[in-house]
This record gives structure tokens, sequence and C-alpha cells, in this order.
């Protein structure tokens, strides 16, 4: 999804910093980039007439990313499930059913959106709403690419590229810094269903770049990368590390699991490898990403080696 400026003239201003949120240090939009530019999104090539001053973003992540790269201001109206950062224009309109009159209703000359639910994306071209479907990111480079999407829609290119060159070092460092993971076991938990992710899915490939073995890999049932465990699985299985992503969804914490049937002689319950996460810094693929690693690196050197 790489963006092709529609205007040769455009020029990257790469000395640009990071915008910090809301305020008076905010800065404008490379306004001088002029005229209409031309992303290459999920559905297709999306041509932006002008910078836009009022955008609507129905996907957490790309709230975030809207944010992070200085757009906030430019941010009329987010879905119910963009939390962060705390300023965002919270409403109740929803990625998961999308009304297209109560998405028009905010007058939006850009609508961002990680799922095309209900036909929502034909039905806002259909009266000229710029759309762009950025979905869930299936590995780091695509992650990047989206966060490179959305600065070249809002003007923010060079916030943009700095954004993902600070991601990139800091995943980079952690990873570096973190040399105890090789053979090392783990289940990421979704929910208290026992549902999961294999090393295929992106939260899998973030694992990963530690050298964990994801115990889901071998279950049965794994197509697509998220299968359900049996109690029976996960104990022989007995997994040095457990990442729960369900603190917030679904209120588990170490010491709700260790009370689990049969969870208490497991490896990662009696030598503190339970790590309890931020479900949605967890489940997200912008600029929160280097936090997920970071916690995945500090219980990889905390954790006994690999027999």
């Amino acid at each position: 999804m790489r963006p092709v400026r529609a205007l040769g003239t455009a020029v990257m201003i790469s000395a640009l910093t990071l915008a910090a949120g809301c305020g008076s240090g905010e800065k404008a939009p490379d306004e001088a980039a002029g005229g209409a530019v031309t992303v290459q999104a999920a559905n297709g090539a999306v041509t932006i007439p002008a910078v836009p001053k009022r955008i609507v973003s129905l996907s957490p992540t790309h709230t975030e990313t809207l944010f992070a790269i200085g757009a906030g201001p430019q941010v009329v109206a987010v879905d119910e499930y963009s939390t962060h950062p705390a300023n965002t224009p919270k409403t109740k309109l929803s990625g998961f059913k999308p009304n297209a009159e109560a998405i028009i209703a905010h007058k939006p000359d850009l609508v961002v959106l990680s799922d095309d639910m209900d036909g929502i994306v034909k039905a806002l071209e259909k009266v000229k709403v710029p759309v762009l479907l950025e979905p869930a990111a299936t590995k780091l480079d695509e992650a990047y690419d989206e966060i490179m999407d959305l600065g070249t829609a809002t003007g923010r290119t060079g916030e943009a590229t700095k954004l993902t060159g600070d991601i990139r070092a800091k995943i980079q460092q952690t990873v570096a810094a973190s040399s105890k993971g090789k053979g090392l076991t783990y289940y990421h938990e979704l929910d208290n269903q026992l549902h999961t992710v294999t090393s295929k899915t992106f939260i899998g490939q973030v694992y990963g770049l530690f050298g964990l073995q994801n115990i889901a890999d071998k279950a049965e049932k794994a197509a697509g990368g998220y299968p359900q465990l049996s109690r029976e699985y996960l104990v022989k299985s007995d997994p040095a590390l457990i990442f729960l992503g369900d603190t917030k969804c679904c209120g588990q914490n170490a010491s709700v699991v260790a009370k689990r049937p049969g969870w208490q002689d497991l490896t990662a319950v009696k030598k503190d490898g339970v790590i309890e996460l931020d479900d949605d810094i967890a489940s997200r693929w912008g600029p929160r990403l280097p936090d997920f690693v970071k916690a995945i690196g500090d219980a990889v050197q905390k954790a006994p080696a690999a027999q």
C-alpha cells in the first residue's frame, strides 16, 4: 500500500518532529504538498482532493496513529473503542456495525477504517466521501506501511516517517537486549475460553522476534491462526511464559488464572511467568507496538533459561 502523490511538486519534509497531541505547539499539516494525493489502500487507489480537516476514524489503531503523527486536530469523530489518547473525540459510532448516515452527519472529508463491515466503504464512496480501508496488519511491514498511508492522506508524511523510524528503532533495541528467548515456550491468551494465536498471526510474529516457541502451533484446528486450546492440551504443554491479553475484557490476572483447574502446577504459574498485558496495546498494530514488545522483552529476561 505504497502512497503515490498526484502532484509531482510534493516534497517530503523529513526534518519535522513528531507532534505530541493537541495544543498551541501543534504543527499544521504539510499544506505545501498542495492538491490531491492518491493512496493505495485495501479498497484500491483512493484520491483525497485536499488535506482533510474533518476525519472520522472507525479503527482504534488508526485513531492512535492519527494522533501520534499530529493529525489529532483534524479528527472530528472516532468510534466507541478508540480510547487512546484520552482526548479523542469519542462518539457512539461503531466500526463493527457502521451506520453511513451517522458517519455522514459528521461531514467527514476522510473516513479511516480497518474493516469493511456491511458494505460501509461503498456506501460512503457513493456519496463521494474518501475512504481509506487499512485492514489489521498481518506483518510488521504492513503496520509501517499503513502509518505512512495515513501520513500521506493527512499531510503528515514527515511525522509518519519519523514515527515508523522510532517504532523500528525501539523494537530493535528491545529485541537486541533480550537474549534469553530462544527455546522458551509461551501461550498468549485472548480470552478466558483459551482462544489464542499461532506464530503465523501478527501477534505471533511479534513473539517470534525473540525466538519464543508458541505452544499453539501444534494444536489441532489451528486454521486461521486463532485456535481454541483445551485445558488438557495447555496443561500438558506447560508453557514457560503465559501472556494474558484479556485483563480488561475478562478480568484475568496472575492470581485468577492460578486458581484454574490444573494451572497451579504450570511452570509459568510457579515461577512468576504469568504476564498481565494491556488488552488494547497487545491487540493493536500502531504507535504503541513498542510497548507490547517491551513487555515481552522484560518477561523474557526474567524467565528461567530454556532447558
